[in-house]
């Protein structure tokens, strides 16, 4: 069975250029090193009618940040770990080839990462 990493995060509006960029960036990533699919979700409809907890909540996200729904498929557990692996290292070799230190680097992220959540899941039903 497939097996998913997925992550929810909260991107600040005024920072939503820079996030997609950066989302697609990883999926070029991602892909080339052979995950079989990468999505990037931005929170459409935050109050569905059947649930009083949301997204939003949650991620306790303010009004001027959007909430993202991130995920990438892999064949199963050991290809992901295989993918992860080859991505450790492309991120490595980034930052050796950047004057800025890994802080910097995490400092100019287009959201804040102490807010994400993230996943591994194995998938037990598909469709």
């Amino acid at each position: 069975m497939a097996y998913v990493d997925g992550f929810v995060l909260v991107v600040p509006k005024a920072k939503r250029a820079a996030y997609k960029k950066m989302a697609n960036e990883g999926k070029h990533m991602w892909m080339k090193r052979g995950a079989l699919e990468y999505m990037e979700c931005r929170l459409d409809q935050a109050k569905p009618k059947w649930t009083k907890l949301t997204f939003p909540t949650l991620a306790k996200a303010k009004k001027n940040e959007d909430v993202w729904f991130s995920y990438i498929v892999y064949k199963d557990k050991k290809h992901r770990d295989a993918v992860n692996k080859f991505i450790e290292k492309d991120m490595d070799e980034f930052q050796k080839k950047s004057s800025k230190s890994k802080k910097e680097m995490m400092a100019e992220m287009p959201f804040d990462m102490k807010r994400m959540a993230v996943g591994g899941f194995a998938v037990e039903v598909e469709g």
